[in-house]
């Protein structure tokens, strides 16, 4: 059963973790990663996960994502419990709920931009290849990139890699945005470009969360979660949201 936090209630959570727990082994050391976080994120709330290195939040943003299960608790997304989930199971969910951005782009070389985007459309084998790379070309043109659809990665710079990491993270309408440090190999100019980019995708209702170490990222949200040690130490609202 999923339980209802001080932030939100089942009915507005699009995001429902109870006593979430993860645990590796590291030989016979048990490594105490996330214990029993509870969490309730409702439907177009844009966060950011805060905390030290080694606090949990890489780990609680894979569990968030499906790319990982967790040890115990239970977590809920979209109206979909994912305990006990298959892998294929959680690569379903993945494809048709999240989302995911990555501090290092994680971009195909020699391909072009359109293609990196479009890839997600042709996993899924179920459109003609003529409306995947319509579909890929309107969403780079989306976060204006529209001049650069055939160039590749290398021909691109670090701000433009970005967005081209987001426009393929969203070629597949997810509900859901997860990212992980999106800032960390960018100058302040070009941080400042994709979080107000961020900022317009959570005003057409995407819900987003962002994990950060730099309190200028975290004012472009409209709540902080702060973990440490694997535990929920502060859950804020944020007081002045920053705009680009």
């Amino acid at each position: 059963m999923i339980l209802p936090t001080d932030n939100g209630s089942p009915a507005d959570g699009v995001i429902l973790a109870h006593d979430l727990t993860r645990t590796y082994r590291i030989g016979n050391t048990p490594v105490h990663a996330l214990r029993q976080v509870n969490l309730t994120v409702r439907r177009g709330e844009m966060i950011s996960i805060m905390g030290a290195s080694g606090s949990g939040k890489s780990t609680l943003l894979n569990l968030l994502g499906c790319l990982d299960s967790p040890t115990s608790g239970s977590l809920c997304l979209a109206g979909r419990e994912t305990r006990g989930l298959s892998r294929d199971e959680q690569a379903r969910i993945r494809n048709q709920l999240i989302g995911i951005v990555f501090q290092g782009f994680n971009l195909l070389t020699r391909t072009s931009a359109v293609e990196n985007v479009e890839l997600p459309l042709l996993y899924r084998r179920n459109g003609r290849a003529a409306d995947s790379r319509r579909a890929a070309t309107d969403m780079l043109r989306r976060v204006g990139l529209g001049e650069r659809l055939a160039h590749d990665s290398t021909e691109l710079s670090g701000g433009e890699q970005q967005r081209v990491a987001i426009a393929r993270a969203m070629i597949s309408q997810p509900e859901i945005l997860l990212a992980d440090e999106p800032t960390g190999n960018l100058d302040s100019k070009t941080s400042i470009e994709v979080m107000g980019l961020f900022q317009e995708l959570n005003e057409q209702g995407i819900t987003i969360l962002i994990v950060t170490h730099e309190d200028e990222i975290a004012q472009y949200t409209n709540r902080i979660i702060e973990l440490r040690d694997g535990q929920i130490v502060s859950d804020r609202p944020v007081e002045e949201e920053a705009i680009r």
